[in-house]
């Protein structure tokens, strides 16, 4: 089974602890066989910048922070390929979602977007991540609570679904990536220069400016 949850580590001695939002991985006779904590956090959502110089709590409940974990993570499993875990909001960033020196070979995104409600956010969130499929030439396994849970293709192709508030599961085959695929600067990187040389070019274009 591989889960989510938050999970508390003792550092130390004493009461010295730090909890982490995790991915957890329990073997058939109940032991925790791997783990991964998240890295990329939520500002005011499960940690506050600057708190000691900011007065503020979380948005979200509970106290305290989430402490990060060191980065992306690799997890082999026995009888299964390799693959890089993502919690929520880690598979929205480009080039950051696997271990440049061990490539896995498909992707799980574990999400809650209940929050969204019946929002566009879903669709966006899973827009979104399906672009990470797309740069790293892998497939991806997203399990949302309250939906949208699917499996996505190393081309972005979007396969059997269970959409917002559906409750079931999915029998499908993982496809295998793409093999030798590489890329340097994520794509949507280079589409974000594009805007940005764009918006340049028309603020400098004569007559681009407000009529009289």
């Amino acid at each position: 089974m591989i889960l989510g949850t938050p999970k508390r580590t003792f550092t130390g001695g004493g009461d010295n602890q730090k909890y982490t939002n995790s991915v957890i991985v329990v073997s058939d006779s109940g032991q925790v066989v791997a783990t991964y904590d998240k890295h990329h956090l939520v500002p005011f959502g499960e940690y506050v910048p600057l708190r000691d110089w900011l007065p503020l709590e979380r948005l979200a409940p509970g106290h305290g922070s989430f402490s990060e974990g060191p980065g992306p993570q690799t997890l082999s499993l026995p009888g299964a390929p390799p693959f890089s875990p993502l919690i929520c909001y880690e598979a929205i960033f480009p080039g950051e979602v696997v271990d440049s020196e061990q490539k896995p070979d498909w992707l799980l995104n574990l999400t809650n977007d209940a929050w969204f409600g019946t929002s566009a956010g879903p669709h966006q969130h899973l827009a979104v991540a399906r672009l990470r499929s797309i740069e790293e030439g892998l497939p991806m396994v997203r399990v949302a609570s309250t939906g949208i849970s699917t499996v996505v293709d190393a081309y972005g192709r979007i396969g059997p679904r269970l959409g917002i508030g559906e409750e079931g599961f999915l029998d499908t085959e993982l496809t295998i990536g793409l093999k030798g695929f590489h890329h340097s600067i994520p794509l949507n990187a280079w589409f974000g220069l594009l805007c940005l040389l764009v918006l340049a070019g028309g603020l400098r274009w004569p007559g681009a400016g407000p009529p009289n």
